[in-house]
């Protein structure tokens, strides 16, 4: 397979590109292209150990661009498209919504026009084989009380912040042009991911490098807000089952199996860095906790029923909140440089600086 990964240099993106090339996939995985733009969260550092893998190329540039969105795809013999660029963090989103529509929304738009004039000009066994997969979120949704049943793939759509309505349009062109046009597309809507190489401006990270540095540790209001939580690794193998073997126009929802509250989260963060890197006072990391003012519109509860990817597909998450957030922490405390490039801001001035 040759597969065009948008958004790869990120979170979520840069870990779904080296299991696409770490040979577990049980597929032939010959060349990977990452279209990326690298803004603040897109990271060339995240993929630094397969930046010579001869599979693989980084190009720079936005998913807007159509005429470079074209030329990849013809010009790599393109077999499958996966999505994953995004703005994607809801107080960014609050504090200034227009660039999140402009990516989520326009540049989903213009990709997806691309890539229909592409599958359209394929033949054969490359038009049949051909799909789109977009990467989309829980938050689509809107929020659930305690009560409520998990999100299904048939939950109407509710979004409550910026971000999540921009989601939410995405996931409607998508639906869209397989409706209207028959491009053979995919959607996946995940819970919130944690683990390797996550911009430290999300809770797990943010917790994890401010309890290290002697900050405190925010939780928005009571921290009682419940999200499902998904290691970034489950994930991924979440997404490439979803693509090589879900259906064509279908939508899975992929989740953890995790649901725990803010509060819980990080307090495990802190018990777990008590016994790994104790504070030099010998007080626990929980005394570091602080509770500020709420979020405007946040969502109480996401819940993720995974059923239909497990019954179709046989897909599962494997790692537990536990053996999660273990493998987690142990990956920051062992990355320390990579922490420090991106708390300093060094890799965009480094980037900046070669352009």
């Amino acid at each position: 397979m040759n597969i065009l990964v948008t958004g790869g240099a990120g979170f979520i993106g840069s870990n779904f590109i080296r299991y696409l090339l770490s040979g577990e996939t049980g597929q032939s995985i010959e060349k990977v292209i990452n279209l990326d733009l690298l803004t603040y969260a897109g990271n060339p550092e995240n993929l630094a150990d397969i930046e010579s893998d001869p599979r693989y190329e980084l190009v720079e540039g936005n998913i807007g661009d159509a005429e470079l969105v074209a030329n990849l795809l013809n010009s790599n013999s393109i077999d499958a498209v996966v999505n994953f660029a995004a703005e994607s963090h809801v107080d960014r989103s609050i504090d200034s919504p227009e660039p999140f529509f402009e990516t989520n929304v326009t540049g989903t738009l213009r990709l997806i026009n691309e890539c229909l004039k592409y599958w359209c000009s394929l033949e054969g066994d490359a038009k049949e084989t051909f799909r789109f997969l977009h990467v989309s979120t829980d938050e689509v949704y809107g929020t659930l009380s305690t009560e409520d049943p998990a999100f299904e793939e048939t939950t109407p759509f509710a979004p409550n912040s910026p971000y999540s309505a921009s989601k939410a349009a995405s996931d409607h062109i998508v639906r869209a042009y397989h409706h209207t046009y028959g491009l053979p597309v995919i959607t996946t809507n995940c819970s919130n991911n944690y683990g390797p190489y996550q911009f430290p401006e999300k809770l797990i990270p943010l917790m994890i490098l401010n309890a290290l540095e002697g900050k405190d540790l925010p939780i928005y209001g009571d921290g009682m807000n419940i999200r499902d939580w998904l290691y970034v690794e489950d994930h991924c193998t979440g997404i490439f089952a979803s693509l090589t073997k879900g259906r064509v126009g279908e939508t899975y929802n992929i989740g953890g199996k995790n649901e725990q509250p803010n509060i819980a989260i990080v307090d495990t963060i802190c018990e777990q860095l008590d016994q790994k890197r104790p504070r030099s006072d010998a007080q626990s990391y929980k005394t570091q906790k602080i509770f500020v003012k709420d979020r405007p519109g946040h969502d109480r509860r996401y819940a993720i029923n995974c059923a239909k990817i497990e019954s179709e597909l046989g897909w599962s998450p494997q790692e537990t909140f536990a053996t999660g957030i273990e493998k987690t922490i142990n990956w920051y405390l062992e990355n320390q440089e990579w922490c420090e490039n991106i708390t300093s801001n060094k890799y965009q001035r480094q980037r900046l600086g070669s352009a």
